[in-house]
């Protein structure tokens, strides 16, 4: 399992960070989508915070196996095509800290 982003939690409940893959290091945010009106729609929006473009969502899922929520993001951008990742805790005892730990397609 590779990360592919860090990030912190922040008193909003936005959660910011940067994407790190072989080819892009950006700034990023998830915010959580405040104008969620319907079940399948997100329960966040990712965006860049040096340009403001929305890359992807992220939604809110319970594990099957521990029955422990996370988030289940999908990131575009034409330098990277499509990615899927779930959002988990970092290494270590600060639970502002967290990962998103890409998920390649089966």
């Amino acid at each position: 399992m590779a990360t592919i982003a860090t990030l912190t939690l922040k008193a909003d409940g936005n959660l910011e960070g940067t994407l790190t893959t072989l080819n892009v290091t950006a700034p990023i945010a998830l915010i959580p989508n405040g104008r969620k009106a319907k079940d399948n729609e997100p329960d966040y929006r990712i965006v860049s915070r040096k340009n403001g473009f929305e890359l992807g969502a992220g939604w809110n899922r319970i594990s099957k196996n521990t029955g422990e929520q996370y988030i289940s993001v999908s990131l575009s951008a034409p330098e990277f095509g499509t990615i899927y990742g779930n959002v988990a805790p970092a290494p270590g005892d600060d639970l502002t800290k967290k990962v998103i730990i890409w998920n390649p397609a089966s």
